[in-house]
């Protein structure tokens, strides 16, 4: 054997062994390196557990326990109530104490339910802002349709809403926005607290037909005697009498009957529609 086949093994043996300390040396690094990755991410993972529970713990994610005190509460707001008083609404807050979760964390239904009990609210709507916490209260009220007064110089007591809901004195007086028709009754033989919605639409139509047909608003409904029915336009007072299904026939003669009672040169009482033929009561 030549000197040259005995140095190729020792060189091979040499190279190999050179590559597998190498090969050694790049696992070991590569193990560093994951756990060195490792570490951080869980250190990364903890700091965010840590900021996480810090940010949970501020106070901004929980109404102030003062929160239902006032209705200029920073953390409190009620919108949309043109009948109901906020302070009613606040009221109302109050059977329910302040919430001391985090708000995302709280279920509106109770204080819902103690809005539901005010008679003019018809649906109400409660919105979250989370941070920094705040409750917004959206009060959908019912609409007025006709208010009661006991006579002519008593201002309207009560009104029934167009869902047939009567409401009294403690909501009262409404907004001058509301258009509604009053209707003046003594609540005697025929008391207005029995009323149904059938009969409050009826007044409701008669007091609009009346209006198309006079081109004039109606003032208010004189239903103290219940068979002897007033309305009441600028023009003039017009005598229904009782309120049978008659009584559109008799509005529809006002466009030829209000022309007639501007050309007369003396007050008119009344314009009587009790009858087939309608006549001007002269004022004596």
């Amino acid at each position: 054997m030549s000197d040259e086949e005995n140095v190729k093994p020792k060189y091979y043996k040499s190279h190999r062994y050179k590559q597998a300390r190498m090969h050694r040396q790049v696992r070991r690094t590569q193990k560093r390196l994951n756990r060195l990755r490792a570490t951080y991410k869980l250190l990364i993972i903890l700091s965010m557990i840590a900021l996480g529970l810090i940010i949970l713990k501020m106070p901004q994610w929980r109404l102030p326990p003062n929160s239902f005190d006032s209705v200029n509460s920073a953390s409190l707001e009620i919108v949309n109530n043109h009948i109901v008083p906020s302070q009613k609404i606040l009221s109302a807050l109050r059977r329910t104490k302040v919430p001391a979760r985090p708000l995302f964390l709280v279920q509106t239904t109770s204080l819902k339910e103690s809005i539901l009990k005010l008679e003019p609210v018809r649906d109400v709507y409660i919105r979250r802002f989370w941070f920094p916490a705040r409750l917004q209260i959206v009060v959908i009220e019912r609409t007025p349709l006709i208010t009661i007064s006991p006579n002519l110089d008593v201002p309207p007591i009560a009104f029934f809403s167009s869902d047939g809901k009567l409401i009294g004195r403690d909501y009262m007086p409404l907004d001058e926005s509301y258009k509604t028709v009053r209707v003046i009754t003594y609540g005697t033989g025929d008391d207005y607290r029995n009323w149904d919605l059938a009969k409050i639409t009826n007044f409701k139509k008669i007091a609009s037909m009346i209006e198309s047909e006079s081109g004039e608003a109606v003032e208010y409904i004189d239903y103290r005697d219940p068979k002897d029915v007033y309305v009441k336009i600028p023009t003039v007072n017009i005598r229904l009498g009782s309120l049978n299904p008659s009584v559109y026939d008799k509005i529809r003669r006002l466009p030829s009957l209000i022309p007639q009672v501007k050309m007369i040169n003396k007050k008119v009482k009344y314009l009587d529609l009790r009858w087939d033929i309608s006549y001007m009561k002269m004022d004596e």
